[in-house]
């Protein structure tokens, strides 16, 4: 019988596995997990996972100065433009670091046919686990800060495709002006899709969607809600009142909330 604590880490490995398209048993000769516990500190590539307190540490840098956004990390050589940090790890791993910390993941927004036809649709809202996101930075001194990603962020004020854009004028009162960003978001889980090798990939790891404000359909962590990526509906930009320098090593920080 495979013990409780080594459950988890059977579940996720051999959710990598199957990504890569490789086979997946297991025997009573064969190891099933590696022998530490899972209060120890685990790491994957670019990953650090702390089990005990349910935290996964994602090594990431600033990607970006100024600007609208789309999301909130990516991976290299992808969206580094639109995302406030680009990570070093392959969104898989991530993906995987969650489930040995007990998260479940849903799926991201989609569309359905409401009608054979399929001449009528309707729009699936993303679910999944609700994961905290924060960024973790060095002060003056060197010491680490945790700051919720919503201090990264701010609403836009006027339109930002308009000629005045950033000319000041009198700010907006009402509640959507208000409105603060959100700091938890849902673990949608991306999707699995086979290849053209046969093989299982992982859309998140071609896409370079890893945390997205945008719905695109393939996050591995997105808003609970649908949000346009259509350039008039961008309303979120980077807020650097307590941002690094362009390229500063930081981590990306994701906890579980409890359910």
């Amino acid at each position: 019988m495979i013990h409780s604590s080594i459950r988890p880490l059977i579940i996720a490995f051999g959710f990598m596995l199957g990504v890569s398209g490789m086979p997946l048993s297991l025997s009573a000769e064969e190891p099933v997990a590696s022998k530490k516990s899972i209060n120890d500190v685990i790491k994957l590539p670019g990953v650090q996972i702390d089990a005990k307190n349910r935290i996964v540490d994602v090594e990431a840098q600033i990607s970006l100065e100024d600007g609208l956004l789309e999301l909130i990390a990516c991976t290299e050589g992808t969206k580094e433009h639109e995302a406030v940090v680009r990570i070093n790890a392959t969104p898989i791993h991530v993906h995987t670091a969650l489930l040995l910390i007990g998260a479940r993941n849903g799926t991201p927004a989609m569309r359905k046919p409401i009608n054979e036809e399929k001449t009528r649709w309707m729009h699936v809202p993303p679910s999944g686990d609700p994961v905290h996101v924060s960024l973790v930075i060095k002060d003056e001194d060197g010491n680490p800060v945790e700051r919720p990603i919503s201090d990264f962020i701010r609403r836009t004020e006027g339109d930002p495709y308009m000629p005045d854009y950033g000319d000041g004028g009198e700010p907006a009162d009402d509640d959507e002006a208000k409105e603060s960003f959100p700091d938890v978001f849902a673990f949608t889980g991306s999707h699995l899709v086979e290849g053209k090798d046969g093989k299982k990939q992982y859309l998140a790891d071609q896409s370079g969607h890893v945390i997205t404000i945008s719905t695109f359909g393939d996050e591995m962590l997105g808003l609970p809600d649908i949000q346009s990526r259509e350039n008039g509906e961008l309303v979120w930009e980077l807020d650097p009142t307590y941002l690094p320098p362009l390229d500063t090593k930081v981590t990306l920080r994701l906890q579980p909330k409890a359910r």
